[in-house]
């Protein structure tokens, strides 16, 4: 059983929950003893969207397919900041500015193009051969050098104060959750990433994956493509 399996990954599951799941369903109802399921990006554990999956021989391969340019949904709250840039964290309030449309376009055109990032602390970067977000979440400094990532295009798709939506294409190690904190930045608000959904990687788009809901091992097989 070899090829690349696309997920619609529901929020609340962790990429590795996606790949313990599949690799159960093969285990169980195919009877292969140690099915090789693994994946080619991780999504975080709230955002929902396409996910890669590689399986059998293809895991080797997985390397090919990881920075690979993605396109997502993203919604940002404006007005707070949050500990880990996302809803999971601590919020702070900022301001109470509520800038026009366009000045929000003005700033999305500012992060388009080459630009240098820097990754979030909650981020599975590795700092000195730790998991950046391990010593986040043990109260300890994380300093991470800037990158450069490259934003092809920022559509803005919606703004109702205090939330913006627009969609974002980027390259391979684009962190949007950074990229909400600096927009935010920009305009003078404070922001971060409320809702992300990744609707594309590479050529394959979300329309085309399999929902989680009712795999069975014969959906599996009939979603196998190859590369």
């Amino acid at each position: 059983m070899d090829g690349i399996l696309l997920i619609d990954k529901p929020s609340g599951w962790s990429s590795f929950d996606v790949v313990a799941k599949v690799r159960g369903i093969i285990k169980h109802e195919a009877g292969i003893k140690k099915p090789k399921v693994g994946h080619t990006g991780t999504l975080d554990p709230l955002a929902t969207g396409l996910l890669v999956l590689v399986l059998g021989d293809y895991c080797k391969r997985a390397h090919e397919f990881s920075k690979a340019d993605k396109t997502y949904e993203v919604t940002m709250r404006l007005g707070q900041t949050s500990t880990t840039g996302d809803d999971e964290g601590d919020k702070k309030s900022i301001s109470d500015i509520q800038p026009i449309a366009e000045a929000i376009q003005s700033a999305l055109a500012q992060f388009t193009g080459k630009i240098m990032q820097i990754p979030p602390a909650y981020s599975a970067i590795k700092v000195n051969g730790q998991r950046a977000y391990k010593l986040a979440r043990a109260g300890k400094e994380v300093h991470i050098e800037p990158r450069q990532v490259t934003i092809y295009d920022l559509q803005l798709t919606s703004y109702t104060y205090p939330d913006i939506k627009f969609t974002a294409r980027v390259s391979s190690g684009t962190y949007i959750r950074t990229l909400a904190e600096d927009i935010g930045t920009c305009l003078g608000t404070g922001a971060y990433m409320s809702g992300l959904r990744r609707v594309s990687v590479a050529s394959w788009d979300v329309k085309d994956a399999l929902n989680m809901d009712g795999l069975t091992v014969d959906r599996i097989v009939a979603g196998l493509r190859t590369r």
